[in-house]
């Protein structure tokens, strides 16, 4: 199955540099001036779209909001320590996102940030023994 998380932004252009600063891929294929496609798995992507793009389609005028409007849904995802969640913290401050709160529980460690344009993002480790304290 395929997953495709579509969110309308400001500036697609704004849009683009922040999540290739994370490092994820583009893919021209299926973006153009309207929109970016990045690839964050295999066959999982984030759709950045202008807010024009987004509301013509499906009816979803109503659904586009504004840039003050806080993100409604929060995407985690794993990483394969917890070195690559700090550095893709890192990377999504340094590019102009709002970082937020580290949670370090026993079984699980995760950290929070948001796009420029109110996305929130919250990759985690899961630790390989429930029982460690790291």
């Amino acid at each position: 199955m395929s997953l495709f998380i579509t969110c309308p932004v400001d500036d697609v252009e704004r849009a683009t540099a922040f999540y290739t600063a994370l490092g994820w891929t583009l893919n021209p294929e299926m973006s153009d001036h309207n929109v970016s496609c990045f690839s964050i798995a295999p066959e999982q992507y984030v759709m950045l779209g202008s807010r024009e793009m987004y509301a013509s389609i499906g009816g979803s005028e109503e659904l586009v909001g504004g840039p003050g409007t806080p993100s409604k849904v929060t995407v985690s995802f794993d990483l394969g320590s917890r070195a690559a969640v700090d550095e893709i913290v890192e990377r999504a401050g340094a590019a102009g996102g709002r970082v937020g709160d580290t949670d370090d529980y026993d079984f699980m460690y995760q950290r929070q940030f948001d796009d420029p344009d109110g996305y929130h993002y919250s990759p985690f480790w899961m630790k390989p023994n429930t029982d460690a304290t790291e």
